[in-house]
C-alpha cells in the first residue's frame, strides 16, 4: 500500500468516524428535545389543573359567602340596611378626601 493510499484510508475512515459522531450527537439532542419537550407538558398539565383547583374553591367559596351574606340579610334586615349606609358614607368620605386637592403648606 502506498503512502497516497494510506493517507486516503485514514481520511475515509476519520470522515466516517465524524460523521458517526455527529449522527450519536444529533440523535442524543434529539432525545433530550423530547425529554424537555415531555417535561415542560406535564409541568403545563400539572399548573393547569392546580389553577382549575383553585378556580372551583374561590368560585365555591364566594357563593357560600354569597349564601351567607343573603341568609343575614334576610334574618337582620335592620341592622343590614344600618351597616350598608355606614359603608356607604364610610366609602364616601374616602373618596372625597382622595379627590380634594391639598393645600400647599
Amino acid at each position: 500500500m502506498t503512502q497516497t493510499n494510506r493517507e486516503t484510508n485514514m481520511s475515509h475512515s476519520t470522515t466516517e468516524l465524524a460523521h458517526s459522531l455527529i449522527d450519536q450527537t444529533a440523535q442524543s439532542a434529539g432525545a433530550a428535545i423530547q425529554t424537555t419537550q415531555r417535561v415542560a407538558n406535564d409541568a403545563v398539565g400539572s399548573l393547569s389543573h392546580t389553577l382549575q383547583t383553585a378556580q372551583h374553591q374561590v368560585r365555591d367559596s364566594a357563593h357560600l359567602a354569597s349564601d351567607k351574606t343573603v341568609a343575614y340579610i334576610r334574618e337582620e334586615p335592620v341592622k343590614s340596611m344600618l351597616i350598608a349606609a355606614a359603608a356607604g358614607a364610610a366609602l364616601m368620605a374616602l373618596a372625597r378626601a382622595i379627590s380634594q386637592p391639598r393645600a400647599p403648606r
